[in-house]
């Protein structure tokens, strides 16, 4: 599903209207009808304050006020702008209301006691929200989010950024939002994902072709999709089908992380695996692992692995590789700069790069040159998967703000040309040529120790198996977030542990039908 601008969306609505001929005084009125459906259906019997602005967004609040009223419910509509101030639309709407019966306040000094024991509507401001919110419109809001009432937004809730999910000054803390069309950007962007809370996604009759418009570049990672990118089994097929992982992992003190980047890859369907690890540590590896297979790789006095693991690394990747993930719990030293520098110019064979490997990159960059002069040079596709510490050294940036999460991975991406997967609520997934999904699935349980090592892992082994970069990204941090979505409900989010998510690959696998 597209993910829009409040402009993306504006631009659907003009069209809707001008080229298809959908008059806007129906669009309004199946959106007003939605709004109260839902809000019927979750408080069926309770009183409803409609707290309306002048805009579009105020008119479906009327909308939906009659319909409510027409359900029985008792309703109170307050109008927190003058008249003079309506649009069209919603000056129509509320003419129809006032003959419909119901009696509109204005800019009422509401207390407490108002919004007490009642559902409220809020139909204040839409996704064409731009100045900030202050004096009496902030002074409601507060009364609203102070309340007991459950809250129900229509498009996106009072005061959030729809492009960037931030508070413009003051913002409505919803329990449900229904929105129109598409979901919007801000619905997912901290914090606005925070005021969105539960999302319903109304369909008002918006032409399918306006909402699939391959100029909206921003997607929602969806269970359809996902399932889609991967094939059946043929009966004849083989372990050679389903591809070779090398997963270069690892150091003295940090076993545990090839270890469950190597079985997550397996639990995601790679045909072998490979754990490179340096060599004083193969003897402890062959007697705890058995699916993989274990090479050990040239290391430096301290146990790191050393540039000279590289020749070893190009020479395998020559003859049987299919992908390499880098990075899990192999240190930082001069020769794991080395090493990962090296292997992103040289390496036959796509690469993950995660944890340690980033950070060795972003030291090689601090010291010789750009980090989009080293990819410039690399000769397969790369896909990073930096949390937000790693994302603020990658760009060489004071700080990240949540809000800048979606831009900044896509302009990352298109830097070095590399996939970007940006781990976090709402993981964001970029590619180079500007296309972005957002990723719904997963909880605060997983954030735990090795979760990012089973990510690498999901990932490698849906590259090797032949599915490109930018999908195979996008399908890990689904099913990595599903299997700790599943893991939480079993162990608690509070219990939950990385290898929680790795046994609860299977019943993934079988909920989305891959298995």
């Amino acid at each position: 599903m597209k993910i829009a601008t409040s402009s993306e969306m504006s631009a659907i609505d003009m069209s809707a209207v001008k080229d298809y001929g959908i008059k806007s005084s129906v669009l309004m009125s199946r959106a007003g009808s939605a709004l109260a459906d839902h809000v019927h259906h979750h408080y069926p019997s309770r009183n409803v304050l409609v707290l309306c602005g002048c805009g579009n967004n105020g008119g479906d609040g009327l909308v939906a006020a009659r319909r409510l009223r027409s359900k029985k419910h008792k309703v109170r509509v307050v109008m927190l702008f003058s008249k003079k101030m309506m649009s069209l639309d919603c000056l129509r709407e509320y003419k129809a209301s006032l003959k419909s019966g119901i009696k509109i306040e204005f800019c009422p000094a509401l207390k407490e006691n108002d919004l007490s024991d009642c559902v409220i509507v809020d139909a204040i401001f839409g996704t064409g929200l731009k100045r900030e919110v202050v004096g009496y419109i902030a002074d409601v809001i507060s009364l609203v989010n102070a309340s007991d009432s459950p809250v129900v937004a229509a498009d996106i809730p009072s005061g959030i950024s729809a492009a960037t999910g931030s508070i413009k000054g003051a913002a409505v803390k919803a329990d449900h939002t229904v929105t129109f069309g598409l979901p919007k950007r801000g619905h997912f962007l901290y914090p606005g994902d925070q005021y969105t809370s539960e999302l319903l996604v109304e369909d008002i009759g918006f032409p399918e072709e306006l909402l699939s418009d391959q100029n909206i570049l921003v997607e929602l990672s969806n269970m359809n999709f996902i399932s889609g990118l991967f094939s059946k089994r043929a009966r004849n097929s083989h372990k050679g089908d389903y591809g070779h992982v090398l997963v270069v992992a690892g150091s003295k003190g940090k076993t545990g992380a090839a270890r469950l980047a190597g079985r997550a890859c397996l639990r995601s369907g790679a045909g072998l695996v490979t754990i490179g690890v340096p060599a004083s540590l193969v003897s402890d590896y062959q007697s705890s692992v058995v699916e993989e297979m274990i090479i050990g790789l040239s290391e430096d006095c301290s146990g790191l692995l050393s540039d000279g693991a590289l020749k070893n690394m190009l020479e395998f990747a020559s003859s049987s590789l299919d992908v390499i993930a880098i990075g899990p719990g192999i240190g930082v030293s001069r020769g794991t700069e080395n090493l990962v520098s090296g292997v992103v110019s040289m390496s036959p064979v796509p690469l993950v790069i995660d944890a340690d490997g980033l950070n060795s990159l972003c030291n090689v960059c601090a010291k010789k040159k750009d980090l989009s002069e080293l990819f410039q040079s690399s000769r397969s596709p790369i896909v990073m998967t930096p949390h937000p510490g790693e994302m603020k050294r990658l760009c060489a940036a004071a700080d990240i703000k949540e809000s800048d999460r979606l831009t900044t991975a896509s302009e990352l991406a298109k830097k070095t040309g590399a996939v970007v997967l940006l781990k976090g609520s709402f993981t964001i997934v970029a590619d180079p040529d500007g296309r972005s999904f957002i990723n719904p699935t997963g909880n605060p349980g997983m954030a735990t120790a090795g979760s990012g090592d089973v990510l690498t892992g999901i990932i490698a082994a849906f590259v090797g198996q032949g599915i490109a970069p930018f999908h195979a990204a996008t399908a890990g941090a689904f099913i990595h977030g599903l299997a700790g979505d599943i893991a939480a409900d079993t162990y608690t989010q509070y219990s939950l542990i990385a290898s929680d998510i790795i046994e609860c690959l299977p019943q993934t696998f079988c909920m989305m039908d891959i298995a």
